[in-house]
Formats: C-alpha cells, sequence, structure tokens
C-alpha cells in the first residue's frame, strides 16, 4: 500500500486494526508529519507495554509447557499493618491475556489499581478473595493466617487450577503442583493479578474500618505502624480491630 497520500486520520484507522505491518510502522516512523509522528509514538508505546506484560507470562508459559492449562496466582495484602485482616487472593487468567499496567500491586497508583481491578474480573477465568480478621491472626499467628488464607482462596477457585504460582509462600499441604517464586508479584501476571485484587480489597475494608473508628486515621495509613498510628493507639487504646499481638500493641496493653 502506498501510504504517502494517505491523510492522518487514515493512517490512525490502520493503527486501529487488528493487523498493523511494519511496511506502516517504518513509513509513519520516518514521516516528518507531527501527527503521524504521534502515531508512531503511541503504537510504539503500546507495543512496548504489550512485550512487557507478555514477558510477566514467562511462569505461566512454562507450566503451559508442562500441560497445564489452568494456573493460578495466589498473593496477599495486610501481613504488616497494625490492624485489619490480612486478605488473600487467587487469580486465574487466560495465559497470554493483555491487561494494560498489570504489575506489582506496589508499583501501580491507587487509582490505576482500582481500573485494574475491575478488568481482571472481567478477564480472568476465576478469582476468589479471602479475608482472615485479626482476631484470628492474634489465634494463630500472621504467618499461618496467611497461609489459612491462601488455602482458601485456592480451594475456592471455580474452575479448580491445575497448577499454581505463589508469592514466596510455600503451601506444602496443597495437593496440586505448586511453584513458591520471590518477589513472584513482579514476575508473574498471575499474581501480580492477584495482589492487585488482595490489595484493593483491603484498603476498601480499610476506608469503612476509618469511618467506623474515625480516631485512627485508616483511611490514611490503612493500618500499618506509622508515628500517628502509634500515637493514637497510645491515647485511645487498641480498637477490637487491632492485631493485640503484635508489637507495640501487646506492650501498650500491658502497661495499662
Amino acid at each position: 500500500m502506498d501510504f504517502k497520500n494517505l491523510k492522518i486520520k487514515e493512517l490512525q484507522a490502520l493503527f486501529a486494526s487488528d493487523d498493523v505491518s511494519e511496511e506502516l510502522v517504518d513509513f509513519c516512523k520516518n514521516d516528518s508529519r507531527q501527527g503521524v509522528q504521534r502515531l508512531w509514538k503511541q503504537y510504539s508505546k503500546k507495543q512496548e507495554e504489550y512485550q512487557r506484560v507478555q514477558a510477566l507470562y514467562k511462569y505461566e508459559y512454562e507450566a503451559q509447557n508442562e500441560g497445564f492449562q489452568l494456573i493460578a496466582g495466589v498473593d496477599e495484602a495486610g501481613r504488616g499493618p497494625l490492624a485489619g485482616p490480612v486478605v488473600t487472593a487467587a487469580v486465574i487468567l487466560p495465559i497470554g491475556t493483555f491487561i494494560n499496567k498489570l504489575n506489582d500491586s506496589k508499583k501501580v497508583t491507587p487509582q490505576n489499581r482500582e481500573i485494574l481491578f475491575d478488568e481482571i474480573f472481567e478477564k480472568a477465568i476465576a478469582v476468589h478473595c479471602s479475608i482472615v480478621d485479626a482476631e484470628v491472626i492474634d489465634r494463630v499467628n500472621i504467618y499461618q493466617a496467611t497461609m489459612n488464607g491462601m488455602y482458601e482462596s485456592i480451594l475456592a477457585l471455580d474452575p479448580p487450577p491445575q497448577k499454581v504460582l505463589i508469592d514466596a509462600v510455600k503451601l506444602d499441604q496443597l495437593k496440586i503442583p505448586s511453584l513458591s517464586i520471590i518477589k513472584g508479584d513482579a514476575k508473574s501476571a498471575s499474581i501480580a493479578a492477584a495482589s492487585i485484587i488482595a490489595k484493593v480489597t483491603r484498603d476498601r475494608l480499610m476506608l469503612q474500618y476509618d469511618k467506623q473508628y474515625p480516631e485512627y486515621g485508616f483511611a490514611k495509613h490503612k493500618g500499618y505502624g506509622t508515628a500517628e498510628h502509634i500515637a493514637a493507639i497510645r491515647k485511645y487504646g487498641p480498637c477490637p480491630i487491632h492485631r493485640k499481638s503484635f508489637e507495640p500493641i501487646t506492650s501498650i496493653i500491658s502497661s495499662n
């Protein structure tokens, strides 16, 4: 096709199609018109993002080569805070599905996490989220509470996964093939998706708790041990969602 006689809107329509030729890309790259240059840069940026997300499916593609099709990613949010639940999530994505800006939840802005949350639910084969409250955390310890939540999230998936990719934690009692990946939320698309679901779910819960217990500032720090939060605990004492087995809460309680 001779692109030289095409207007910018016509070139834009070609880029919007599912079949963008190398000839079109090369032509626009070398065209001096600002509008055409903008089209080329937008396309290049989109392709870079597509390749970045595809690279996140490394472990999923490896599992697929082993004969597995339904691969779940599992992650948690809220192991470290002094208050609120630990939330776990398990997600099965169609392998290779493009989700723009998918990443470890810590690397995504709160606004984009909300967008990703909806897109993951829309595109996923299965999603399940489990909430383990402070009372259980105090009773069994945070590590066991996290594992319990992960087991629950995995076993509740429908359809059930054939293999599970887990962020850091090893689930030895799991009867499904699994792989624990250190910093997996930055290396696996499925785990990244689970990290988004867990983080957004927990943040929304902490906003609700902020309305119930406004003196602690949960909307701001989400239960983490900031100086402001600890000062509020010392002033008002712990509330029902505080983890009484966590320091400095244990010491604050014993000193009163």
